[in-house]
């Protein structure tokens, strides 16, 4: 999914409780990670929750990245799910030339979630940032 669309979809929803809702639920769409993937290593630092993502090379040319995550919060794994459409099947330079603060302030999350929320959900950027260019030259 694109930004214009995830625009799109929080632009139908109306108030912020409905959000909230849609961002509970994606987040309870998010494959299972396995215990095994929630260790010291996958955890991101400088998140109130627990928040643990990894991620693995998609088969084939290009080379893509696919991305799996969790956490003990809802609202934070929705954030961790609306992350993932953002990113998740993209090639390592397209997820680094994202510009997920500018799709993040389009859809409106910059004023409505605590700073504490922010701060993780950058954490979680900048993982996946590392992840991607750990790849980048690879791809």
């Amino acid at each position: 999914m694109n930004v214009d669309e995830l625009v799109e979809n929080f632009e139908l929803l109306g108030p912020w409780e409905e959000r909230y809702r849609y961002l509970i639920d994606i987040g309870r769409k998010l494959p299972p990670m396995p215990d095994t993937a929630k260790n010291e290593s996958n955890k991101v630092r400088g998140c109130m929750s627990q928040v643990w993502l990894d991620h693995e090379l998609v088969p084939g040319e290009p080379k893509r990245l696919k991305f799996y995550g969790d956490s003990d919060a809802h609202i934070v794994k929705g954030l961790i799910a609306l992350l993932f459409m953002l990113v998740s099947e993209r090639t390592p330079d397209e997820i680094l030339n994202l510009d997920i603060a500018e799709a993040f302030a389009r859809l409106g999350l910059e004023n409505q979630i605590t700073m504490n929320r922010r701060n993780g959900f950058y954490s979680m950027v900048e993982r996946i940032r590392a992840m991607a260019a750990e790849h980048a030259g690879a791809a």
